[in-house]
């Protein structure tokens, strides 16, 4: 099956898969996705950042009714799906948690991964992040 990134720019790499922040020389505020001036001192200059592939969540919702394009629903319409903000550290990302209902809870250790979007009308499946429950480190509590 061919693949291909719902945004190049969302990433570092995909094997395994990291996030490219952008990180300010002024002030050290990181932002994703990257962006080419700070949005807190607007002064120093945006380098590339390599996001942590952990982190916990920090808030979540569920996705009961369908986002604004570039959003592609499955065949067969919407499925209700949470989204949440994963603390990594250095900032909040917004994401989809590949996480079960009975499972999700604030402080829930999660790790980055690759989840399927959609289908393209020729059959190419788009891959996007989503963050999956961490195993290795619930385990370790």
């Amino acid at each position: 099956m061919t693949t291909r990134l719902i945004d190049d720019s969302l990433f570092d790499c995909v094997a395994p898969p990291r996030l490219a922040g952008a990180r300010c020389s002024g002030c050290g505020t990181v932002v994703f996705p990257r962006q080419d001036s700070c949005p807190r001192c607007s002064d120093g200059s945006m380098s590339g950042h390599v996001l942590p592939v952990r982190g916990r969540v920090w808030s979540w919702t569920l996705q009961a009714f369908p986002p604004k394009p570039p959003y592609r629903p499955p065949a067969g319409g919407h499925r209700p799906y949470h989204v949440g903000y994963v603390d990594l550290g250095e900032l909040l990302v917004e994401g989809r948690l590949a996480v079960p209902r009975a499972r999700i809870r604030i402080g829930l250790p999660v790790r980055l991964a690759m989840v399927p979007a959609y289908h393209d009308e020729d059959g190419t499946e788009v891959l996007t992040f989503a963050f999956r429950p961490d195993d290795e480190e619930e385990g370790e509590r």
